[in-house]
């Protein structure tokens, strides 16, 4: 049985036990969080959601991506600017899929 959520924005494929790494979520590590925006399950399709579907996920991890550079350059101008960024995430394990 799989699912099609969506959570920041994003849309995600998922199964059960798997692990997702999503937009960061305001919860604590070892928390649960329920994910009612279902668009897709097994062969049925919302419009634009499945009502009475939920997916309930444990939060693992709280973290930030590896650092990505932004570096932005004009020739000839003497104009260099650099710039690091690290995307904060949140890591969950998917628990169970109802619906």
């Amino acid at each position: 049985m799989f699912a099609i959520i969506e959570t920041g924005g994003k849309q995600y494929r998922v199964e059960k036990d798997d692990f997702l790494f999503i937009e960061k979520l305001e919860v604590l590590e070892g928390d649960t969080v329920v994910f009612d925006k279902i668009l897709m399950l097994d062969d049925k399709i919302g419009k634009p959601y499945i009502k009475d579907a939920k997916v309930t996920a444990k939060v693992v991890k709280q973290g930030k991506a590896k650092k990505v550079i932004v570096y932005k350059y004009k020739s000839k101008k003497d104009y260099h600017k650099k710039q690091g960024h690290r995307q904060p995430f949140t890591k969950v394990q998917i628990l169970e899929i109802e619906g």
